[in-house]
């Protein structure tokens, strides 16, 4: 099993998400003789699952069932045990275009954290392409270490334990993009433009707060960076529903004129609109957003080296 290269079959030691539901789903390692306890029962591993090809429905001792998924970068974000604050695929992915990564990509980031972005990168540059991860807290960085190994992606990652702000990312020259997620990015604009390529590279910085922004902006300026620019990703969900609406009284006349102009025997305009004459109601599809919503996560400053 690995997040890059997709298998069928279920084997001893993979990684799996259990899926209950959209809103109910966990990462599980398969084992030999090994039992899962759900909800709806128990899922016993070397029966349940070895052997068996993901997606499959496995019914569990209760009598309820639940999906076994292959793990992506995308399950394992909404899923991952958090060791610190992650990054969620809204940002993940406008940093993925806006870095303009493609398989092959060198990239350097700060820090790992709990891997969320980490596993998006490497699948974005797999196969021939390198993740090279700074994280200043070593138990974090010996986890993600571990995670990398059993996820089978080791080859695509070097993680390094030292202070990006101090000691860089320990490469020169060889990084198409750099990805800042600390608390003082500016202090490691210098170290991030010696990591990137000599013909230049996009650089990116994550910060929550404006005024860590506008000191990475200064400092982006001051080591030569152009094309700076800031930007805040706000996903806004639609709920689409049907809504009935009376027919206002407008007359005989106009009575006429709107049958006239809606043809019923249409297929298109029964689809798209249901004309109640009896009841007095006219029924359509409507798209109404949410009245909660996931508000702001952080700032993501891009920039680009110059090459002059």
């Amino acid at each position: 099993m690995s997040f890059v290269e997709y298998g069928d079959t279920i084997k001893d030691g993979d990684t799996a998400i259990v899926f209950l539901g959209h809103e109910s789903m966990f990462p599980v390692k398969v084992q030999h003789g090994t039992v899962t306890q759900t909800k709806y029962g128990v899922i016993r591993h070397s029966m349940d699952l070895i052997g068996k090809k993901y997606g499959s429905r496995v019914t569990c001792s209760k009598g309820g069932w639940v999906f076994i998924l292959h793990p992506t970068p995308e399950l394992w974000t909404m899923n991952l045990p958090h060791r610190t604050q992650i990054l969620y695929s809204t940002d993940i992915s406008i940093i993925t275009m806006m870095l303009e990564l493609k398989p092959g990509s060198i990239v350097c980031e700060s820090g790992t954290g709990s891997g969320s972005l980490s596993h998006a990168l490497i699948r974005t540059v797999a196969p021939t392409g390198h993740l090279y991860t700074v994280e200043f807290h070593q138990q974090r960085a010996e986890k993600a270490r571990e995670e990398f190994r059993e996820h089978g992606v080791e080859h695509l990652v070097t993680v390094t334990n030292q202070d990006v702000c101090k000691n860089g990312f320990g490469v020169s020259n060889i990084a198409d993009a750099v990805f800042l997620d600390i608390p003082s990015p500016w202090e490691a604009i210098g170290h991030a433009k010696s990591a990137l390529k000599a013909e230049g590279g996009r650089i990116c910085s994550f910060s929550p707060c404006i005024e860590q922004v506008q000191r990475t902006c200064l400092a982006m300026e001051e080591y030569g960076f152009t094309e700076i620019n800031t930007l805040e990703i706000l996903l806004r969900v639609y709920n689409v529903r049907t809504i009935n609406l009376q027919i206002p009284d407008l007359g005989k006349a106009a009575e006429d004129n709107s049958s006239a102009a809606f043809d019923s025997s249409n297929p298109s305009n029964q689809g798209s609109l249901c004309t109640n004459l009896q009841q007095g109601t006219v029924q359509f599809k409507s798209g109404v957003p949410l009245r909660e919503m996931v508000g702001h996560t952080g700032y993501l400053t891009f920039a680009t080296k110059s090459l002059f």
